[in-house]
């Protein structure tokens, strides 16, 4: 991995710490016009070229019929996938279900001398999940997509994943998914968000992909509504030489695997341990069921920073934003108050990531290219939608009409100004 010294005032104009932070800049430069044009085709000639790039992309032939995974065969995965690992997935399920119900947000109103102000909260009608394949399959993706949305009340959760396995098809039967289809890539997020004759049209989008997904929810945003711009995987460790490096050189790699644009980063004070923690990368990937993946990760992107001080490692890693944070230190928690954008923080050698991405409950889709600045995790509050709810008796009227007619005069708006006015003439 490559090593880069910041240990100087001017270490936020480090070259390779702001390619690494905007590398979802560059990615977009170099794929969204290919994007685009996708967009573009499924709006008008829907199904034919959800068809078409399928074929292309993921080498599967498919014809509006057998686009939609018939429900009998979610059942017969549940009921024929390997007993262990079926105990596995109803055991997550029902940890991520126990952490979003304390998510849920409740309606409530008000009152006061004739005024009733209420907010009420309603779940969205239907939403699509993205769940990722191709190179992997992700059983725990489905969990985490579907789960709050189903606990907040969605009547319909439509699911697209490109070449969907047995594990996935299970884990969509138990977090009760109500109609699965097997496309994916921009086609697949195009195809909810517009509707075509066999998808149907969704209120929103959520789950993570690749560039091409993430790119495609970004264009459509405002056709359709998303969760966050969720692009490929990453990870950041802080680390202060404590932890063994043959476990945190697992962790990056736990990343890298994912996809050729996945980035894995480490931030320490200790020099000789950034060399030890790169040459285990390096080992471990000799005999890596997934090296020509992983190994293309951290040949663009993997790095590892050198700092002064620990407190320093949390202002750079805030300011690269993270998806997934590690904090690889005997002291975890004394660094937790100086963390501020991660979009999950792992505290201590214990809190492996992988153990978040599947069964600790907390959800694991996440954002990524530093939108962990101002977006949050998947959660219920994703599928919620909020009405406010408003009544005046005419004693409550009387009470602010005065208010509403100077500011609307203030404004320059007479039919404002009237609105009101005329409901108080004789």
């Amino acid at each position: 991995m490559r090593i880069e010294d910041l240990r100087n005032s001017a270490w936020r104009f480090n070259e390779r710490l702001n390619f690494v932070r905007n590398r979802g800049q560059v990615l977009t430069e170099e794929y969204e016009h290919v994007v685009k044009e996708i967009i573009q085709r499924v709006q008008k000639e829907g199904d034919k070229a959800i068809i078409e790039y399928t074929k292309r992309f993921d080498g599967l032939e498919l014809t509006s019929e057998t686009m939609e995974v018939p429900y009998e065969e979610l059942e017969r995965a549940y009921n024929e996938i390997e007993e262990d690992v079926r105990s596995a997935l109803e055991v997550a399920h029902e940890r991520i279900r126990r952490f979003h119900e304390r998510q849920l947000e409740r309606s409530f109103f008000t009152e006061e001398e004739g005024i009733v102000l209420g907010n009420r909260v309603l779940p969205l009608e239907r939403v699509g999940i993205y769940v990722p394949g191709g190179k992997a399959a992700y059983p725990s993706t489905v969990l985490m997509n579907a789960v709050p949305a189903v606990v907040a009340g969605v009547e319909e959760v439509i699911m697209v994943s490109p070449k969907p396995n047995p594990y996935t098809l299970a884990s969509a039967f138990i977090a009760g998914v109500s109609r699965v289809y097997q496309i994916g890539g921009a086609q697949a997020v195009a195809g909810l968000a517009f509707g075509t004759e066999t998808l149907p049209k969704v209120d929103k989008i959520v789950g993570p992909g690749n560039i091409f997904v993430a790119l495609a929810k970004k264009l459509l945003y405002g056709v359709v509504d998303i969760d966050m711009i969720a692009g490929p995987s990453e990870i950041l460790i802080i680390a202060d030489g404590s932890v063994d490096p043959k476990w945190t050189a697992s962790d990056l790699l736990s990343q890298a695997e994912h996809d050729e644009l996945a980035g894995a980063f480490m931030i320490t004070t200790d020099e000789e341990y950034a060399r030890e923690v790169s040459q285990w990368v390096e080992k471990l990937l000799e005999d890596f069921p997934r090296r020509e993946i992983a190994q293309k990760s951290i040949e663009r992107f993997g790095t590892i920073f050198l700092v002064e001080d620990l407190y320093k490692a949390c202002e750079v890693a805030n300011y690269i934003a993270p998806e997934h944070l590690e904090v690889l230190t005997e002291e975890p928690f004394a660094l937790l108050p100086y963390i501020k954008h991660a979009g999950a923080v792992f505290l201590g050698k214990y809190a492996v990531e992988p153990l978040g991405d599947y069964v600790l409950g907390p959800n694991h889709t996440l954002p990524t290219g530093g939108t962990a600045r101002f977006f949050s995790p998947l959660g219920v509050y994703h599928f919620l939608k909020k009405s406010s709810v408003i009544y005046l008796s005419k004693e409550g009227f009387e009470r602010v009409a005065d208010y509403a007619e100077s500011i609307a005069k203030a404004e320059g708006l007479f039919a404002h100004y009237y609105a009101v006015r005329v409901r108080r003439e004789p």
